[in-house]
């Protein structure tokens, strides 16, 4: 497994903002965007790409347009805080969801909707903004196994070791981009210092 830390002075600056407690949920949703889009303009690099024509306004000229089929994969219900930002990068991608809600006393995911286009070759990329225990994204590289995707890449915002490290074994086709590396999970299983519940804050709830 490929673990890509992104490093920026924006994204520093936006992580200061998700992590601030006193940070509303309309200011919330803007910096989650905005890490979207750095996370989806650094995940695309290895996007393939062939090669066209256009004609510009004063002659034909050799360009390089995308050739890849993209899908991108939110984790439901946070990861919709990063789709927008996703399909502003890539605005032909296909979109799949994946509905995965914890158990507060086991901390264990449970998949409750999954939908899917094809992914026949395609390079996928799940959107979850905090990767915690790693057993969502576990569960998300488990049911994309056998559908013949290109390529499969996680974009969080916060990671915890413990699940980088559960990643690590239990899906190391997976690469995974990360805004910021935390400290460790406390004993609800909650990264630190992290940022709180994502989808609590991004939503009001």
């Amino acid at each position: 497994m490929a673990l890509h830390l992104l490093r920026h002075p924006i994204a520093e600056d936006v992580l200061a903002g998700l992590r601030d407690r006193a940070t509303t949920p309309g200011d919330f949703r803007r910096l989650a965007h905005r890490a979207g889009l750095l996370l989806a303009a650094e995940a695309t690099r290895g996007l393939a790409l062939r090669d066209a024509t256009v004609d510009t306004p004063l002659e034909i000229a050799a360009v390089r347009r995308l050739a890849s089929r993209v899908v991108a994969l939110p984790i439901l219900r946070a990861g919709l805080g990063m789709l927008s930002a996703f399909l502003e990068i890539i605005p032909e991608a296909s979109v799949g969801y994946l509905g995965l809600e914890r158990n507060e006393e086991t901390a264990m995911a449970r998949r409750y909707y999954d939908k899917m286009p094809d992914l026949g070759g395609a390079d996928v990329f799940v959107l979850d903004p905090m990767l915690a225990t790693g057993g969502s994204a576990a569960i998300a590289a488990e049911r994309l196994r056998g559908r013949s995707a290109r390529s499969v890449s996680l974009l969080s915002i916060v990671a915890a070791p413990e699940g980088v490290a559960h990643l690590e074994k239990a899906a190391p086709e997976m690469a995974v981009h990360v805004a910021a590396l935390d400290r460790e999970l406390n004993a609800s299983k909650y990264i630190l210092p992290g940022l709180g519940d994502f989808g609590d804050r991004l939503y009001g709830t």
